[in-house]
């Protein structure tokens, strides 16, 4: 038996025991929201690079496969993290196929509708709920295209002169942000702590936990990961919470598990975590410097070549993964290695 909507569950919970951190809310609705659609293309809410064009995976997947090379052809396995279609992985492992390459897949998904699209895509596949269980016996290559962005966060505002946490409220099945109880301030970077009222500073103890123990693998296992993400560089002040429905922004506080709730990527704050494990960190680059860095200019080319009615169609696609005002700068890529790997292509 039912036990309500999640906006209802989520109400009763509120009212009974007070205000939820934002991180609680922001997982609860992903994990609904995830759990029970196909959320990608026109008919879904967005649209990710390897929607776009399929030159984003099979650029990927020689990436993959020139540092495979380099590291002396060893056996790896494949691992994606929230791979959406799974469409991504089916088109580096043709490319990957072209000089030998053809690892075992595993999947990191906990969607079940979503598992469904990707056996179609990688029918030979492996899934797994977490990190926790991928495998342990050989080097790991990781890739996680926007993975990141859709964790749970922490959202601390300046509140007055001091930072508090802040929570979210619900009244009659309308949910908002107050703030909460404060927090020390030593948990606030030195040169954020006297941003002015109203100030807001996130980070994601959930990202930070995945890359640690990823790093770990690589460190230990070797191999190397990949993470493309909307993002910047920081700890930073800035509001980043958002999402999105049939293609538009929408309130992340409305009707929560029916709508892509995200924000955007702390690249710093990864490549720092995973550093301390060991691993050597690169990166990170414009998504358009990454791409055309591997070539995506004449891979684009060769694609207008063999099918001249699709060259003003794969122009646009280059364009809209590569260019500056597009997807180019806002998204960003950046690599993690074993040390005794070679440095990954495309980071110079």
């Amino acid at each position: 038996m039912s036990d309500g909507s999640l906006p209802d569950r989520l109400a009763r919970a509120i009212t009974m025991a007070g205000p939820i951190p934002l991180s609680q809310y922001v997982a609860a609705a992903n994990a609904e929201y995830y759990g029970s659609r196909d959320p990608l293309g026109s008919a879904g809410d967005f649209t990710t690079a390897p929607e776009i064009s399929q030159m984003f995976g099979e650029l990927i997947g020689l990436w993959a496969a020139d540092l495979w090379q380099r590291a002396g052809q060893p056996a790896v396995a494949w691992v994606e993290l929230g791979p959406g279609r799974g469409t991504l992985t089916a088109d580096a492992l043709r490319a990957m196929a072209t000089v030998g390459l053809a690892p075992p897949v595993h999947f990191v998904e906990t969607s079940a509708a979503l598992r469904q699209r990707q056996k179609a895509a990688a029918p030979g596949a492996t899934w797994h709920d977490d990190v926790a269980t991928l495998p342990d016996d050989s080097p790991l290559i990781v890739v996680a295209n926007e993975f990141f962005d859709a964790l749970p966060i922490r959202q601390l505002v300046r509140a007055g002169d001091a930072w508090r946490e802040r929570l979210v409220a619900c009244q009659d099945l309308l949910f908002l942000p107050i703030a909460g109880k404060q927090v020390p301030d030593t948990v606030i970077p030195d040169h954020l702590r006297d941003a002015d009222p109203g100030s807001v500073i996130e980070t994601s103890p959930a990202s930070v936990a995945i890359v640690r123990a990823l790093a770990q693998r690589i460190a230990l296992q070797g191999g190397a990961a990949l993470v493309i993400d909307y993002g910047y560089e920081g700890p930073a002040i800035g509001d980043t919470l958002q999402a999105m429905s049939g293609h538009r922004f929408a309130n992340p506080f409305e009707d929560p598990g029916n709508r892509d709730i995200t924000a955007h990527v702390d690249f710093a704050t990864l490549g720092a975590a995973a550093a301390v494990e060991g691993v050597r960190v690169a990166g990170p680059v414009g998504q358009g410097a990454f791409l055309t860095a591997l070539g995506i200019e004449p891979r684009a080319a060769t694609l207008a070549q063999a099918s001249p009615d699709r060259a003003d169609a794969l122009a646009a696609d280059r364009a809209r993964l590569c260019d500056a005002d597009q997807m180019g700068e806002m998204f960003k890529a950046m690599a993690w290695t074993a040390s005794d790997w070679p440095e990954p292509a495309a980071f110079a």
